[in-house]
């Protein structure tokens, strides 16, 4: 089974103000997406998903970080991360999830990052121009709510119903002039409540 790449979408989006106010650094939102050919459509019910990951995941996971480095410029620079899959309506949700809830796939971008945290993510079902939307978090602290934030763009003619578009995303920092603390600060708050 051999990827069936139709095209790689890139996305690129530099927040210089937020809430009226100045950035002191920009926030900087990265996303590569690969429409590919749904390997499972018109077979029916596929018992055995594995075959196809191990012959794809591997495969569209080195092709997606290498275009998500090419646009942030190093895996240094990267501090939040996520992965989104959106399958045609002929498919199954089963088969967005297959191809990046695997370590096959996201080892690839954890690695070369130099992550420690899992990779957020979303997998949802829709038509072409149907929003992809990754989740990120910190590379390095799942807690750190200054990079829960979400790369949203769409293509306008993917996926068709017998495909899969397959996303990463990335972040240079954090949402501008974040407020809301940590969640290590919440865990202290409800330790004292519940003393």
């Amino acid at each position: 089974m051999m990827l069936k790449l139709r095209k790689i979408v890139g996305y690129d989006e530099k927040v210089l103000i937020e809430g009226g106010k100045a950035a002191p650094t920009p926030l900087h939102l990265f996303g590569a997406a690969a429409v590919i050919a749904n390997p499972w459509a018109g077979r029916g019910f596929v018992d055995d998903l594995k075959p196809e990951i191990m012959a794809i995941a591997p495969e569209l996971g080195a092709l997606l970080t290498d275009e998500i480095l090419r646009r942030v410029g190093s895996g240094d620079a990267v501090e939040g991360y996520g992965k989104a899959a959106l399958c045609g309506t002929s498919g199954e949700i089963e088969h967005a999830s297959a191809l990046i809830h695997t370590l096959h796939f996201g080892n690839h971008f954890r690695r070369a990052v130099g992550a420690k945290t899992y990779l957020a993510f979303t997998n949802v079902r829709g038509g072409p121009g149907c929003p992809i939307m990754i989740p990120l978090m910190d590379k390095q602290d799942e807690g750190r709510r200054s990079h829960y934030l979400t790369v949203h763009f769409a293509i306008s003619d993917a996926p068709a119903p017998d495909e899969l578009v397959i996303a990463l995303g990335a972040s240079i920092g954090g949402r501008p002039h974040h407020r809301i603390g940590d969640r290590y600060k919440d865990l202290e708050t409800l330790k004292d409540l519940h003393g």
